[in-house]
């Protein structure tokens, strides 16, 4: 089993900016892809940014400039720095890591519990 763990959220007023992270635990072996999702009430959920183990970077159209995700491999975490924040940006955001455990020979999308980040004056 994989464990992932956010931290960050929380309110901000427009322009701001939060830095969101998400540590992985468990019996890991690797960990592929690590990213953010996010979900607002009523949308469906979107892909925000995604990272690489090797280090490249994917990004919304809709963030690109604002977000910047980075990783630190030996910690099996993931971050998410978030400036210029907008009121669209309002949502649950979600960590996701395609890992490999122990004992599988293939890798499976693991998912958190979400943190809410709510950008308003």
């Amino acid at each position: 089993q994989v464990q992932l763990v956010e931290s960050g959220g929380g309110l901000v007023q427009p322009g701001g900016s939060l830095r969101l992270s998400c540590a992985a635990s468990g019996s890991i072996v690797s960990i592929n892809t690590m990213g953010w999702y996010r979900q607002a009430p009523g949308k469906q959920r979107e892909l925000v940014a995604s990272i690489i183990k090797g280090g490249s970077t994917n990004y919304a159209d809709s963030v690109k400039g604002r977000f910047t995700i980075s990783r630190d491999n030996a910690k099996n975490t993931v971050y998410l720095q978030m400036s210029s924040l907008k009121p669209d940006d309002t949502a649950v955001y979600l960590c996701n890591a395609n890992a490999y455990l122990l004992g599988t020979p293939w890798p499976y999308d693991y998912w958190g519990q979400g943190t809410q980040v709510t950008v308003s004056s």
